[in-house]
This record gives structure tokens, sequence and C-alpha cells, in this order.
């Protein structure tokens, strides 16, 4: 059962949130930071993407503030049952069914701005 109100954020959210979109500050705003959580995969991403030092301590001083969660057995196992049913039908990505499944295995919905990279998993749900 997942937890009241959390939201686990896709990658390319905290990347529009750096880019100081609007949208998406007002959006997690009032998802409120204590309620923000992102995939280690997230994390991983995120710290891949830093330019240079002060955005990778930026990013880690960020990431600090959030609630991370990571990968056990069950998401692992998720993670594949996910790709053998969708990778080759809808190019499933090795990160996102990793994030997908995170979201599956707490019952948290996923917050993303790719939809379409998603919306074809049945027992994922997405924040709208």
């Amino acid at each position: 059962m997942g937890d009241r109100g959390l939201i686990i954020c896709d990658t390319d959210v905290i990347i529009e949130f750096y880019k100081n979109k609007p949208a998406i500050i007002t959006e997690l705003k009032k998802i409120g930071q204590s309620n923000i959580a992102i995939s280690i995969v997230t994390a991983g991403e995120l710290i891949f993407g830093a330019l240079n030092k002060k955005e990778l301590n930026q990013i880690l001083k960020d990431i600090a503030h959030l609630k991370l969660l990571h990968i056990d057995n069950h998401i692992g196992n998720l993670h594949l049952q996910l790709m053998s049913d969708y990778s080759l039908s809808h190019a499933l990505k090795l990160p996102d069914a990793f994030i997908a499944a995170t979201a599956i295995h707490h019952d948290i919905p996923l917050y993303t701005l790719n939809k379409k990279d998603f919306r074809y998993i049945s027992n994922l749900k997405l924040h709208l």
C-alpha cells in the first residue's frame, strides 16, 4: 500500500524543475517537498547529466531532500516482467521500466511529462 500523498517524479520532471519551468514548479509546490519521491534510477540519471562539479553538488544536495526509493528484489523482478511484456511491443526503455516498477511496487502515482512512455502499463498509476 502506498504512502498517502507520495508521488514519484520521473527524471524529466526534475530536469524541467531545474530549468525553472513555472508549470512544473507550481505542480511540485502543490505536491509538497515531503511528498516527492524519486527512484534511485532517476537520481543516477540526474548525476549522470551534471555538466560540472557545481551542478553535481547541487543535484546531490537536492536529492538528499527527497524520498529516495531503492531497487529491491520485488522491484527487480517487476522490472524484468515489464521489460518482457513491453520492450518489444512498446520499446520500453530500461530506466523507464525501473522507474515504473518502483512506482507500481510502492503503489504510488508517477509524475512524468512523457505519458506516452508509460500509459500502456496497465497497473501503473499516472499523476495527472
